[in-house]
């Protein structure tokens, strides 16, 4: 006998009731999300459309004390269509939500800075459409690094934190000519700030002297700019950062003067315990090692080179990187506000 087939609906699990896109823009579905938006909830929206795309895992360590309150509130931005999600697909296991701006995230942060939903250059599709772009997993990679400093600086007592994390877009934006590294970022720790350009490497670039021809560039760019900011690389093993250092090396060497890009490296796979993708440890090898024994912490690489000008010591007094002006946003504040009293985590 063949048992009767369940309805369709039956297979298909819960879905939140969300609004059309139509609905999520109007003006009354703004005005009722204007007494529900923390400042959390309108920073994390700017986040996103800094960043492009944001794991769970990734959100909880940037602003939420847990997994569970992260995922609690996400459940409620995502009704509400201020964030959009998918889940890539994964040959083992489960892949984690991925986050996305969605058209309410977007109207309510135009709106905050006086601006029209186009002055964003948002648009749903297209911000969805990086679920099928090559190039997730670098961007994922790329917001773990940033993500982990953010974290360390949530921490009770920590000693840094992170003041600045621009993107990959802003810096096409500002450095585009001569540079396209994949973000810009600064650390704070024991009263001296050291700012850098990350060049984040999965080992999916072969051969590794590939790499090692960007760095023309910098060199460049400090000419031009009168600046010397250093450039950390990211490498996925100790293997691939032997042969990267090798082909950096040479391609320093060549340059009419080596110091005007201070490179350091480390790999994932240096640390084996759960803080293995934290940046602040001592993991960060100057490409001149003779000079230092051993690996450094992120804050003490500023001793390594002396002839790099220190940042002022609050962001507020300045920087020598200005965001662009116009229509796009300033770059957000990489650690999240504090909530208010009447909302628990």
């Amino acid at each position: 006998m063949v048992p009767e087939r369940p309805p369709q609906r039956a297979l298909r699990g819960h879905r939140p009731h969300r609004p059309t896109p139509r609905t999520a823009a109007t003006g009354d579905h703004l005005a009722r999300l204007a007494s529900h938006l923390t400042p959390r909830d309108r920073w994390l929206a700017r986040m996103l459309h800094e960043h492009h795309v944001l794991t769970t895992h990734q959100i909880a360590a940037l602003a939420w004390s847990s997994r569970r309150a992260a995922n609690l509130r996400l459940l409620q931005l995502y009704k509400w269509r201020v964030v959009d999600r998918f889940q890539p697909f994964v040959t083992s296991g489960s892949a984690p939500m991925h986050y996305v701006l969605d058209i309410a995230g977007a109207a309510a942060l135009a709106h905050e800075h006086g601006l029209d939903v186009r002055d964003l250059n948002y648009r749903h599709d297209r911000a969805l459409g990086i679920a099928h772009s090559l190039r997730l997993a670098h961007t994922i990679g790329v917001n773990s690094f940033f993500t982990a400093l953010v974290a360390r600086g949530r921490r009770p007592h920590a000693p840094g934190h992170l003041t600045a994390w621009w993107s990959e877009t802003r810096c096409a934006q500002l450095f585009g000519d001569l540079v396209r590294p994949d973000a810009y970022g600064r650390w704070l720790e024991d009263h001296s700030e050291l700012e850098w350009f990350l060049e984040f490497d999965r080992g999916t670039e072969r051969p590794a002297s590939r790499l090692a021809t960007r760095i023309t560039g910098y060199a460049q760019l400090a000419t031009t700019t009168g600046i010397i900011t250093p450039v950390l690389v990211w490498l996925p093993t100790t293997q691939r950062e032997a042969s990267v250092r090798r082909a950096l090396a040479e391609t320093v060497g060549s340059l009419a003067d080596p110091s005007l890009v201070p490179l350091g490296t480390t790999s994932t796979d240096l640390i084996a315990d759960a803080e293995r993708t934290d940046p602040a440890m001592s993991r960060w090898m100057p490409l001149h090692r003779h000079k230092v024994p051993g690996r450094l912490r992120l804050a003490e690489l500023h001793r390594v080179w002396e002839h790099v000008l220190p940042l002022p010591e609050s962001p507020a007094v300045g920087t020598r990187r200005r965001a662009p002006s116009g229509g796009r946003l300033p770059p957000p504040d990489p650690m999240p506000p504090p909530l208010p009293h009447a909302i628990t985590e």
